[in-house]
Protein backbone atom coordinates (compact mmCIF):
# COMPACT_ATOMS: atom_id res chain seq x y z
CA UNK A 1 0.00 0.00 0.00
CA UNK A 2 2.61 2.89 0.75
CA UNK A 3 4.53 1.68 -2.24
CA UNK A 4 1.19 2.20 -4.32
CA UNK A 5 0.92 5.58 -1.87
CA UNK A 6 4.29 6.88 -3.31
CA UNK A 7 4.03 5.94 -6.60
CA UNK A 8 0.91 7.86 -7.08
CA UNK A 9 2.21 10.72 -5.12
CA UNK A 10 5.17 11.25 -7.36
CA UNK A 11 3.18 10.32 -10.91
CA UNK A 12 0.71 13.25 -9.43
CA UNK A 13 3.46 15.43 -8.90
CA UNK A 14 5.31 15.07 -12.08
CA UNK A 15 1.71 15.13 -13.69
CA UNK A 16 1.44 18.69 -12.09
CA UNK A 17 5.17 19.56 -12.66
CA UNK A 18 4.52 18.77 -16.86
CA UNK A 19 1.00 20.62 -16.63
CA UNK A 20 2.67 23.96 -14.85
CA UNK A 21 5.71 24.16 -17.26
CA UNK A 22 3.88 23.73 -20.49
CA UNK A 23 0.95 25.90 -19.08
CA UNK A 24 4.25 28.64 -18.33
CA UNK A 25 5.83 27.70 -22.12
CA UNK A 26 2.13 28.29 -23.61
CA UNK A 27 1.50 31.47 -21.27
CA UNK A 28 4.58 33.48 -22.36
CA UNK A 29 3.66 33.13 -26.20
CA UNK A 30 0.11 34.41 -25.94
CA UNK A 31 1.29 38.36 -25.79
CA UNK A 32 4.29 37.95 -28.74
CA UNK A 33 1.19 35.82 -31.05
CA UNK A 34 -1.01 38.69 -30.48
CA UNK A 35 1.60 40.86 -31.74
CA UNK A 36 2.63 38.87 -34.73
CA UNK A 37 -1.53 39.11 -35.19
CA UNK A 38 -0.86 43.10 -35.29
CA UNK A 39 1.92 42.63 -37.90
CA UNK A 40 -0.21 40.40 -40.18
CA UNK A 41 -2.59 43.13 -40.28
CA UNK A 42 -0.22 45.56 -41.32
CA UNK A 43 1.14 43.34 -44.36
CA UNK A 44 -2.90 42.62 -45.09
CA UNK A 45 -3.41 46.44 -44.94
CA UNK A 46 -0.46 46.94 -47.56
CA UNK A 47 -1.68 44.79 -49.53
CA UNK A 48 -5.04 45.99 -49.71
CA UNK A 49 -3.77 49.44 -50.29
CA UNK A 50 -1.46 48.14 -53.58
CA UNK A 51 -4.87 46.84 -55.15
CA UNK A 52 -6.67 50.44 -54.18
CA UNK A 53 -8.68 48.96 -51.38
CA UNK A 54 -7.98 52.29 -48.87
CA UNK A 55 -11.12 51.38 -46.76
CA UNK A 56 -9.68 47.66 -46.07
CA UNK A 57 -6.74 49.19 -44.70
CA UNK A 58 -8.61 51.51 -42.63
CA UNK A 59 -10.23 48.95 -41.20
CA UNK A 60 -7.23 46.60 -40.57
CA UNK A 61 -5.26 49.31 -38.83
CA UNK A 62 -8.23 49.27 -36.77
CA UNK A 63 -7.99 45.46 -35.85
CA UNK A 64 -4.24 46.18 -35.52
CA UNK A 65 -4.31 48.68 -32.74
CA UNK A 66 -6.97 46.79 -30.85
CA UNK A 67 -4.34 43.71 -30.95
CA UNK A 68 -1.86 46.23 -29.99
CA UNK A 69 -3.93 47.38 -27.24
CA UNK A 70 -3.73 43.75 -26.03
CA UNK A 71 -0.45 41.99 -26.41
CA UNK A 72 0.83 44.54 -23.76
CA UNK A 73 -2.09 43.88 -21.69
CA UNK A 74 -2.20 40.33 -21.86
CA UNK A 75 2.10 40.69 -21.31
CA UNK A 76 1.02 42.99 -18.14
CA UNK A 77 -1.78 40.74 -16.96
CA UNK A 78 0.26 37.14 -17.86
CA UNK A 79 3.45 38.61 -16.34
CA UNK A 80 5.75 37.67 -18.91
CA UNK A 81 7.35 40.67 -20.61
CA UNK A 82 10.65 40.24 -22.32
CA UNK A 83 12.81 42.36 -23.80
CA UNK A 84 12.18 40.32 -27.06
CA UNK A 85 8.45 41.00 -26.99
CA UNK A 86 9.01 45.09 -26.58
CA UNK A 87 11.12 44.55 -29.71
CA UNK A 88 8.92 42.44 -31.86
CA UNK A 89 5.82 45.09 -30.50
CA UNK A 90 7.74 47.84 -32.18
CA UNK A 91 8.73 45.95 -35.30
CA UNK A 92 5.07 45.10 -36.22
CA UNK A 93 4.20 48.72 -34.94
CA UNK A 94 6.79 50.00 -37.61
CA UNK A 95 5.02 48.12 -40.40
CA UNK A 96 1.40 48.64 -39.11
CA UNK A 97 1.45 52.27 -37.70
CA UNK A 98 4.61 53.61 -40.03
CA UNK A 99 4.66 51.49 -43.00
CA UNK A 100 0.99 51.99 -44.06
CA UNK A 101 0.44 55.12 -42.81
CA UNK A 102 3.32 56.57 -44.91
CA UNK A 103 1.74 54.41 -48.13
CA UNK A 104 -1.88 55.31 -47.75
CA UNK A 105 -0.85 59.41 -47.52
CA UNK A 106 1.16 58.50 -51.01
CA UNK A 107 -1.60 57.02 -52.37
CA UNK A 108 -3.85 60.15 -51.29
CA UNK A 109 -1.03 62.58 -52.51
CA UNK A 110 -1.30 60.74 -55.95
CA UNK A 111 -5.29 60.73 -56.43
CA UNK A 112 -5.10 64.63 -54.88
CA UNK A 113 -2.53 65.74 -57.72
CA UNK A 114 -4.59 64.31 -60.45
CA UNK A 115 -7.36 65.71 -59.01
CA UNK A 116 -6.17 68.65 -58.25
CA UNK A 117 -4.29 69.48 -61.63
CA UNK A 118 -5.03 73.22 -62.30
CA UNK A 119 -2.34 73.45 -59.19
CA UNK A 120 0.07 72.09 -61.67
CA UNK A 121 2.30 70.28 -58.71
CA UNK A 122 4.61 67.62 -59.53
CA UNK A 123 3.56 64.00 -58.99
CA UNK A 124 7.00 63.54 -56.55
CA UNK A 125 5.68 65.60 -54.22
CA UNK A 126 3.46 62.45 -53.29
CA UNK A 127 6.85 61.20 -51.69
CA UNK A 128 6.61 63.61 -49.08
CA UNK A 129 4.21 60.91 -47.14
CA UNK A 130 6.90 58.97 -46.28
CA UNK A 131 8.07 61.64 -43.73
CA UNK A 132 4.96 60.17 -41.52
CA UNK A 133 7.22 56.75 -42.03
CA UNK A 134 10.54 57.86 -41.12
CA UNK A 135 9.13 59.91 -38.16
CA UNK A 136 7.36 56.73 -37.37
CA UNK A 137 10.96 55.11 -36.87
CA UNK A 138 12.34 57.60 -34.58
CA UNK A 139 9.07 57.78 -32.51
CA UNK A 140 9.43 53.76 -32.10
CA UNK A 141 13.23 53.82 -31.38
CA UNK A 142 13.17 56.56 -28.75
CA UNK A 143 10.50 54.58 -27.48
CA UNK A 144 12.30 51.96 -26.70
CA UNK A 145 15.24 53.61 -25.05
CA UNK A 146 13.41 56.03 -23.47
CA UNK A 147 12.48 55.23 -19.37
CA UNK A 148 10.47 58.56 -19.30
CA UNK A 149 7.75 56.54 -21.22
CA UNK A 150 7.35 53.18 -18.83
CA UNK A 151 3.54 54.68 -17.72
CA UNK A 152 3.04 57.73 -20.05
CA UNK A 153 4.00 58.58 -23.81
CA UNK A 154 6.61 61.36 -25.38
CA UNK A 155 4.62 62.64 -28.55
CA UNK A 156 2.10 60.86 -30.55
CA UNK A 157 1.65 56.92 -30.52
CA UNK A 158 2.10 55.75 -33.93
CA UNK A 159 -0.92 53.81 -33.18
CA UNK A 160 -3.19 56.63 -32.48
CA UNK A 161 -1.35 58.59 -35.63
CA UNK A 162 -2.04 55.94 -38.08
CA UNK A 163 -5.75 55.46 -36.96
CA UNK A 164 -6.38 59.26 -37.44
CA UNK A 165 -4.44 58.54 -41.26
CA UNK A 166 -6.68 55.67 -41.63
CA UNK A 167 -10.17 57.39 -40.71
CA UNK A 168 -9.74 59.42 -43.47
CA UNK A 169 -11.23 56.98 -46.28
CA UNK A 170 -13.50 55.92 -44.02
CA UNK A 171 -15.22 59.40 -43.22
CA UNK A 172 -14.74 60.58 -47.39
CA UNK A 173 -16.47 57.28 -48.43
CA UNK A 174 -19.54 58.21 -45.76
CA UNK A 175 -19.46 61.70 -44.98
CA UNK A 176 -18.66 63.10 -48.59
CA UNK A 177 -15.36 65.06 -47.04
CA UNK A 178 -13.47 64.66 -50.18
CA UNK A 179 -11.94 67.84 -49.74
CA UNK A 180 -9.29 66.21 -47.05
CA UNK A 181 -7.38 65.13 -49.98
CA UNK A 182 -6.45 68.53 -51.34
CA UNK A 183 -2.80 68.74 -51.96
CA UNK A 184 -2.01 71.36 -49.48
CA UNK A 185 -4.18 70.03 -46.60
CA UNK A 186 -2.06 67.03 -47.12
CA UNK A 187 1.22 68.74 -46.82
CA UNK A 188 -0.06 70.46 -44.13
CA UNK A 189 -1.23 67.21 -42.16
CA UNK A 190 2.34 65.55 -43.03
CA UNK A 191 4.10 68.35 -41.62
CA UNK A 192 2.05 68.81 -38.15
CA UNK A 193 1.96 64.47 -37.69
CA UNK A 194 5.59 64.02 -38.05
CA UNK A 195 6.37 66.96 -35.63
CA UNK A 196 3.82 65.40 -33.24
CA UNK A 197 5.17 62.06 -33.29
CA UNK A 198 8.59 63.46 -32.28
CA UNK A 199 7.73 66.61 -29.92
CA UNK A 200 8.79 66.47 -26.41
CA UNK A 201 4.55 66.02 -25.49
CA UNK A 202 3.82 64.30 -22.79
CA UNK A 203 0.63 62.27 -23.28
CA UNK A 204 -1.28 59.62 -21.30
CA UNK A 205 -1.04 56.00 -21.56
CA UNK A 206 -4.16 53.46 -22.09
CA UNK A 207 -2.09 51.18 -19.93
CA UNK A 208 -4.26 49.78 -16.97
CA UNK A 209 -2.82 48.41 -13.98
CA UNK A 210 -5.61 47.93 -12.27
CA UNK A 211 -9.77 48.73 -13.18
CA UNK A 212 -10.41 51.05 -9.98
CA UNK A 213 -11.28 54.61 -10.48
CA UNK A 214 -8.43 55.79 -8.31
CA UNK A 215 -5.35 56.43 -10.32
CA UNK A 216 -7.33 55.78 -13.52
CA UNK A 217 -9.67 58.94 -13.61
CA UNK A 218 -8.48 60.60 -16.88
CA UNK A 219 -8.15 57.23 -18.64
CA UNK A 220 -11.97 56.69 -17.83
CA UNK A 221 -13.15 59.87 -18.71
CA UNK A 222 -11.52 59.81 -21.71
CA UNK A 223 -13.11 56.33 -23.11
CA UNK A 224 -16.48 57.43 -22.01
CA UNK A 225 -16.19 61.19 -23.70
CA UNK A 226 -14.40 58.97 -26.71
CA UNK A 227 -17.53 56.61 -26.73
CA UNK A 228 -20.06 59.59 -26.15
CA UNK A 229 -18.03 60.93 -30.32
CA UNK A 230 -17.88 58.35 -31.82
CA UNK A 231 -21.75 57.40 -30.99
CA UNK A 232 -22.82 61.28 -32.24
CA UNK A 233 -20.37 61.70 -34.82
CA UNK A 234 -19.74 57.94 -35.80
CA UNK A 235 -16.57 58.26 -38.34
CA UNK A 236 -15.69 61.95 -37.63
CA UNK A 237 -15.35 61.39 -34.49
CA UNK A 238 -12.48 59.51 -35.05
CA UNK A 239 -10.32 62.40 -35.62
CA UNK A 240 -11.84 64.32 -32.98
CA UNK A 241 -11.16 61.01 -30.21
CA UNK A 242 -7.38 61.55 -31.44
CA UNK A 243 -7.90 65.93 -31.18
CA UNK A 244 -9.29 64.83 -27.22
CA UNK A 245 -6.25 62.50 -26.35
CA UNK A 246 -3.94 65.27 -26.80
CA UNK A 247 -6.05 68.16 -25.28
CA UNK A 248 -6.82 66.16 -22.43
CA UNK A 249 -3.05 65.11 -21.89
CA UNK A 250 -2.54 68.71 -21.94
CA UNK A 251 -4.98 69.83 -19.53
CA UNK A 252 -3.77 66.93 -17.33
CA UNK A 253 -0.10 67.81 -17.33
CA UNK A 254 -0.87 71.41 -16.19
CA UNK A 255 -3.24 70.49 -13.74
CA UNK A 256 -3.27 67.04 -12.59
CA UNK A 257 -0.12 65.70 -13.35
CA UNK A 258 0.48 65.02 -10.08
CA UNK A 259 -2.70 63.40 -9.07
CA UNK A 260 -2.59 60.90 -11.65
CA UNK A 261 -0.63 58.33 -12.84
Amino acid sequence: MRELKSIFCKYTNDLIYTIFTKYMNIKKHIPNTITCGNLLCGCLALVQIFEGHLIWASYLIGIAAVLDFFDGFAARMLKVSSPIGKDLDSLADMVTFGVVPGAMVFVFFRISIENYYELDLNVNWAFMAFLISIFSAVRLAKFNHDTRQSDSFIGLPTPANAILIGSIPIISQFDDFNYVYHPYLLIGAICVLSFMLVAELPLFALKFKHFKWKENEIRFVFLALSVALLAIFQFVGIPLVIVLYVLMSVVNNLFFKKKTV
